[in-house]
């Protein structure tokens, strides 16, 4: 059964690649015909350029000195994990394809392409949008946003529920935070056999944590004021028994 899902005010790719990037503690390179786990050893200047700090004797970091015109082609990868423990946890993925320029003892990545694999597809993403994009200004603290909301406030998630459409609620065994960016949160709906994303929009978008706490009491009350949904009443009736 398909879920309907309410895209309205989704991030633009660009703007939902940069996120990745900014939140991403891990970058997996593939170079040289080999392949490195680096963990915390990126940053990410403003324009969104990579900067792979690296051990002396890292052979990625030979390769680049050693390679001709000291740009060995590689390929980085970065995975957007959900903080919450879910089904399916990677949100999303991100390759950037280009080259290593050695750089005051870094190396400096020059992508020349740039791509975005999310649940709803594949984008190939423009390398100027992307260098302009800004992530979204909730990336940074989603993690602990959405964990506190899941450990803390069950309640309220199952609240939040009753804004799901009933159909996309139908044999619902689980339901819980999966993201939240300034212009929504999403719920994961997992099911005994699969599972399945909503989107529920804010009124106008989060710019900070703040502005995201009125946000999140917005919809709370909206849902507040809904019925609670059929789908769940049936499973909270035949727990009981």
């Amino acid at each position: 059964m398909g879920d309907r899902h309410t895209w309205t005010a989704a991030p633009a790719a660009a703007e939902r690649a940069r996120s990745v990037l900014a939140a991403a503690w891990s970058c997996a390179v593939t170079a040289d015909g080999g392949r490195e786990e680096f963990v915390g050893a990126h940053t990410v200047a403003v324009d969104g350029q990579v900067l792979l700090h690296v051990p002396e004797d890292s052979a990625l970091l030979a390769a680049a000195i050693c390679a001709p015109r000291g740009e060995p082609s590689a390929v980085l990868e970065f995975a957007d994990v959900a903080p919450v423990p879910v089904r399916n946890r990677i949100r999303a993925r991100l390759w950037l394809a280009g080259w290593f320029i050695p750089e005051d003892g870094h190396l400096a990545f020059r992508p020349t392409r740039a791509v975005l694999r999310q649940p709803s597809g594949t984008v190939v993403l423009d390398l100027d949008e992307f260098a302009d994009a800004d992530p979204d200004p909730l990336a940074l603290a989603e993690a602990q946003l959405l964990t506190h909301l899941a450990d803390a406030h069950p309640d309220a998630i199952e609240r939040l529920t009753r804004l799901v459409e009933p159909d996309s609620l139908h044999g619902a065994v689980r339901v819980q935070p999966l993201a939240v960016d300034r212009h929504g949160l999403t719920l994961r709906i997992e099911r005994a056999r699969g599972n399945g994303d909503v989107r529920l929009p804010f009124h106008a978008p989060a710019d900070d944590v703040a502005s995201l706490t009125e946000r999140m009491h917005v919809l709370l009350t909206q849902a507040s004021a809904a019925s609670c949904p059929r789908a769940l009443q049936r499973q909270r009736t035949d727990g009981d028994r």
